[in-house]
């Protein structure tokens, strides 16, 4: 089986670097041979899994580590609801809120202390960030590289002018390329997302073997997930879109058959905010990418589908998730540190209704992101809203039921869920950090202080308190029915056009109104709903966007 994985990795090595894979395969060999403990259990995904996404300082106090408070309060408060905690970038950065590594390997000061993580890591399966598409511009690499240190002269991508950039697809607009001032004078550096994180160049296989002594760090230091941040832009080459190329697919390939060797409980979830069937490529056979991809569709559908309170897109679209085989499947989020994608919505929804979809997010006091295309034009690339804001209007209990319905569908259809930790704790739009920091992403990205949260969570009439625990009692449901394990069959049912239905396993059935009226649905057996408990014989009456799930 080893010799069998090795020489699988040798060939991906010579896929992706022809003269120079003896080199390369040889430093990787070695570098797997060096690692004297390995962890040799894979790790079966089940609907035992959830993930609590938040920074290492979501929720603070005085005098302590943020990290040591994350996990009091996940101890306290969360307890076994949730067995895997995504800690966003937690390393010294410069800008995007951790998105800009200054250094790979230690942690921010205010967050605290590898020791903290390995504690953290006691109770809970972590997931890491690999933020491997670029570093910040005071990263100890580029700064180097300014100075003329030979040895980084390649691990960046300079280009003297824009000439084969044209097709480049851009998720920011502002310009590709960056000046810096070097110890040979001024040079053009590849800069995709900011003129502060700077895009390293995989050419180089040096870079490659700095990346992949990270990754494996990381594994040695705790995580069980490792999330490839915007890896579908991670190959360059000039005249294509420097997206989604196959050097990018064998980069991913490769990282997974070297955990299989190494740290084989480790899961790969990649990241990619791009139209649903550019997304599925990255599970590549269901069993050599990635083990998650993020469900990008699914928050924007979802939004969708509840302001125009009909079923049909959202059905359809339903119909296609399926795990690609029974190591690999969806990451089901609705909320995050970062925007509501448009880009998925390609090919599912028209113009007319992604911009009715705009006016909404706007109305509901949220904002517009954009990107720049090819052609120089602007168009909306992603809405910044928190996502109870989203579905807030006069009547809150109407409001809390929506937003928890959102969740049960990604709770309940196949896949592994993400709670982003202002959707668990029922935070709103955070207009002040949008005025301090001048970016819309801020509005969902408040920083809570712990005592005023505590206090919140431990008074029933507060919203926190109301969402908080709805949210944990459909978490319940799902990991203590393995009808919802995301291998299992999922059958959608076509009740009608305000209706959101499917069955798990032939057993438990999932029933949603999405309309804002009563609504009776004829169940025809015996069925106890798991939601409270009660039997239910022949029929039930649902409010709108009140939702059941029936076990028989």
């Amino acid at each position: 089986m080893q010799s069998n994985t090795l020489k699988e990795i040798k060939d991906i090595i010579l896929s992706i670097y022809g003269d120079n894979s003896d080199y390369v395969y040889n430093s990787i060999k070695n570098k797997i041979n060096s690692i004297k403990t390995k962890r040799n259990n894979f790790y079966k995904i089940s609907n035992k899994d959830s993930v609590l996404i938040t920074y290492a300082d979501n929720i603070y106090t005085k005098n302590e580590s943020c990290l040591k408070t994350l996990n009091k309060f996940s101890k306290e408060f969360i307890g076994n609801s949730i067995n895997t905690i995504h800690i966003l970038p937690f390393f010294p950065y410069s800008s995007d809120d951790g998105f800009s590594v200054i250094d790979y390997k230690k942690i921010d000061e205010k967050n605290g202390s590898w020791e903290d993580i390995k504690y953290l890591s006691e109770n809970y399966r972590l997931m890491f960030d690999a933020v491997i598409n670029h570093i910040s511009k005071e990263n100890y690499w580029f700064k180097e590289f300014l100075n003329g240190n030979k040895i980084y002269s390649k691990y960046f991508i300079e280009c003297e002018n824009d000439e084969g950039l044209s097709k480049v697809v851009r998720p920011r607009t502002h310009s590709l390329l960056t000046e810096f001032k070097t110890s040979e004078g001024i040079k053009k550096i590849w800069t995709t997302f900011s003129e502060d994180q700077v895009d390293l160049n995989y050419k180089n296989p040096e870079v490659l073997l700095e990346i992949i002594d990270i990754l494996i760090f990381y594994a040695e230091k705790g995580a069980k997930l490792l999330r490839l941040d915007a890896i579908g832009f991670l190959w360059k080459e000039k005249h294509t879109t420097c997206i989604h190329l196959n050097q990018t697919h064998l980069i991913i390939k490769l990282i997974r058959k070297i955990f299989e060797m190494t740290y084989k409980d480790v899961l790969i979830i990649t990241e990619t905010n791009v139209p649903h069937e550019d997304n599925i490529k990255y599970f590549g056979n269901g069993n050599n990418e990635a083990h998650m991809i993020y469900n990008f569709t699914l928050p924007p559908l979802i939004l969708y589908t509840f302001f125009k309170q009909d079923s049909r897109v959202f059905l359809k679209w339903l119909k296609s998730i399926k795990s690609p085989s029974k190591y690999a499947t969806y990451f089901n989020f609705l909320a995050s540190h970062d925007g509501i994608g448009l880009r998925p919505l390609e090919g599912i929804i028209d113009d007319n209704d992604k911009k009715n979809l705009i006016e909404d997010i706007i109305r509901h006091n949220g904002f517009v992101s954009y990107k720049k295309n090819s052609d120089g034009s602007k168009s909306p690339y992603e809405l910044n809203i928190n996502l109870f804001s989203a579905f807030k209007d006069d009547d809150l209990d109407l409001s809390i039921r929506k937003f928890i319905s959102a969740y049960a569908i990604a709770c309940f259809m196949p896949g592994v869920p993400g709670i982003y930790i202002h959707s668990l704790l029922g935070s709103e739009n955070f207009f002040d950090g949008v005025k301090k920091t001048g970016q819309y992403r801020s509005i969902n990205r408040e920083k809570l202080h712990y005592e005023n949260l505590i206090i919140d969570l431990k008074n029933p009439k507060t919203l926190r308190y109301k969402i908080f625990h709805k949210m944990k009692k459909i978490l319940s449901i799902r990991s203590n029915n393995i009808d919802f394990d995301p291998f299992v069959s999922m059958k959608v049912l076509d009740i009608d056009n305000e209706t959101i239905s499917f069955e798990r396993n032939n057993s438990i059935k999932f029933i949603l109104n999405i309309s804002n009226k009563v609504k009776k649905y004829d169940t025809d057996k015996h069925f106890v709903n798991l939601i409270d408990e009660k039997n239910i014989e022949n029929f039930v009456d649902l409010k709108p966007f009140e939702f059941v799930v029936l076990k028989k």
